[in-house]
């Protein structure tokens, strides 16, 4: 039963008796009190006090008069101007466990985004440049997206768009041809690419010759000269292979891997449109797109020496997922830092006539720091996400011999735990808070850590495994106490805790829910008895178990960490 569905028609028939009155948006107004004593619902009657001309308690007074208790609800009370509802609470746990137990995985999902595709844009890593950790949350906040959005059924398009465009590019060539070989990058792989373009620009300042080497080979790459291309092709495959690795240890996939090279003869046509809409404009011998009235600086489209920039194939990137996606919305996985950039280039989409331009989203993440020191790729001071995921699987493999030290399968488990506690802390506060990358609390295994929430998991298994198949049919007066209720009410708000994660973009209240469902398993399972002599009790029991495992073990899903079920 969705109860606030019913709540909220049982209130408008009092308003209608009580008033003569009609209320839109009755459901979302419903919320859920901090403290149990005060009720399962409260509906605050604040909003209706202008319409009605009434004091909020009587309004409460009024409406409580005309709902009476029924098979669901106990009873209603009026506290100031709130109306609070408290629920048979046998029925309510049956409700809710039932209904995530005949759900399984699919608990929480809906069809509403059929038909509806969400382009999402995120990780973007750099051609010829090793993955660091300021990679991580683009990542991971795009693949806890994806998940989410087609959890809701919608069809997702994840796209990695690579930076592969540039004057480096030519840079990287020339002094691959200059210094390097082709078993030498092989063999050596993004980090040999990498001494290379630092050994360019080292020799590049006692001659600077070099500079106009490297402009020409990129202009090369332009033209699509066979060589320049072998070459430039050959270091992405390189990266890509080197990335893959990272890809592979988080789990995450995507469905194009077109870059910024890919639209290098698609920005013409819509430089073009700009010129016969009137909307790029001379300066300084560039051109822009004046927003002056937006309060924003000139959305730069092309250089003095005819180059285009980032706003330009943002925008060709644009016009091409909408031609071949027709996307519902296209999200942009990126730092606040680039804030501006997108504003602007959003608002020449707008400005061109577009009305899909309100289907652009920047999705903003804050900075990642490493052990309270920021990182530096200039000052040397970089962290490889391949080397960081390897030192937490370790890590945790040190833990789990400690711990468990019988445990099967460790190398699993590990692998599990550790890269699920890199993921994890990097996706529970909120996205635009910048993010102090420490081990201590990472790999915890007490609070609200991966590690936590993966554990109770595993203690629920434990529990379903000990109870085995039980033949008694549940009594669910056995869930009529405090702990076992507050279970219940965690389990009921994850639909639409995930509803809320997709609307925001904000993966974090999924990471903080399996904490909130985790904390008030583990009272439950300290307070009470799950197996007992009463089987029809203990099935109840055994039920509230199950439904939790199965609850915690997609809310993780979703945001892309593992569940183990041992540990």
């Amino acid at each position: 039963m969705e109860f606030k569905a019913y709540l909220a028609e049982k209130i408008a028939g009092a308003l209608r008796e009580a008033f003569d009155a009609s209320v839109d948006g009755i459901p979302g107004f419903l919320e859920t009190p901090p403290n149990p004593e005060m009720g399962d619902f409260a509906f605050p009657c604040f909003r209706l006090s202008k319409a009605l001309r009434m004091a909020p308690p009587a309004i409460a007074g009024k409406l409580s008069e005309r709902i009476a208790p029924d098979p669901v609800i106990e009873r209603v009370e009026c506290v100031g101007g709130y109306l609070n509802f408290f629920l048979h609470k046998t029925g309510y746990a049956q409700s809710i466990v039932e209904r995530v137990l005949e759900q399984g995985e699919r608990y929480g999902s809906s069809d509403e985004g059929q038909g509806r595709v969400i382009c999402i844009d995120y990780s973007s890593i750099n051609i010829a440049k090793r993955f660091h950790i300021g990679h991580l949350s683009t990542t991971m906040i795009g693949n806890a997206l994806y998940k989410i959005y087609e959890h809701l059924g919608y069809k997702c398009v994840g796209i990695n768009h690579l930076g592969d465009w540039g004057t480096q590019f030519g840079k990287m060539i020339a002094a691959y041809r200059k210094w390097g070989s082709p078993e030498q990058v092989e063999q050596g792989g993004v980090n040999a690419l990498t001494e290379l373009y630092v050994r360019f620009h080292k020799e590049a300042e006692t001659d600077p010759a070099l500079e106009d080497e490297g402009r020409l080979w990129f202009k090369k790459i332009e033209d699509g000269d066979p060589e320049a291309l072998r070459i430039f092709n050959k270091f992405k495959e390189i990266t890509l292979k080197d990335a893959q690795r990272v890809y592979d240890m988080l789990g995450v996939q995507f469905d194009s891997y077109a870059g910024e090279s890919f639209y290098n003869d698609k920005m013409q046509p819509v430089i073009d449109e700009l010129r016969e809409k009137g909307l790029l404009k001379e300066s300084q011998g560039a051109y822009v797109v004046d927003l002056e009235d937006e309060g924003m600086p000139p959305c730069l489209i092309l250089k003095k020496d005819g180059a285009t920039l980032y706003a330009t194939r943002d925008l060709a990137a644009a016009f091409y997922r909408k031609k071949t996606y027709d996307f519902y919305k296209d999200l942009y996985v990126v730092a606040y830092q680039q804030d501006l950039h997108f504003r602007q280039w959003f608002k020449v989409v707008e400005k061109m006539g577009y009305d899909w331009a309100k289907d652009l989203e920047h999705v903003a993440f804050g900075m990642v720091s490493y052990e309270g020191r920021a990182l530096s790729t200039r000052e040397g001071y970089v962290v490889y996400l391949d080397e960081l995921l390897t030192r937490a699987v370790e890590k945790a493999r040190e833990i789990i011999e400690e711990k468990s030290p019988n445990l099967a399968d460790k190398d699993k488990v590990a692998r599990q735990v550790g890269i699920g506690a890199v993921v994890f802390f990097d996706l529970f506060n909120n996205r635009i808070k910048d993010i102090d990358f420490r081990w201590e609390r990472v790999l915890n295994f007490d609070g609200e850590t991966g590690p936590y929430v993966q554990y109770t998991h595993a203690r629920c298994c434990s529990v379903l495994a000990k109870a085995g198949e039980l033949s008694a049919a549940p009594d669910y007066a056995a869930l009529d106490n405090a702990q076992a209720q507050e279970v219940v009410r965690s389990l009921e708000r994850f639909p639409e805790l995930v509803r809320e994660a997709c609307q925001r973009n904000e993966p974090s209240l999924l990471t903080r829910f399996t904490v909130e469902l985790a904390s008030n398993f583990n009272r439950y399972y300290y307070e009470n008895r799950i197996l007992t002599e009463d089987a029809a009790a203990s099935a109840a029991r055994v039920n509230l178990t199950a439904a939790t495992a199965s609850c915690l073990r997609t809310a993780l899903g979703l945001i892309g960490v593992e569940a183990p079920e041992k540990m």
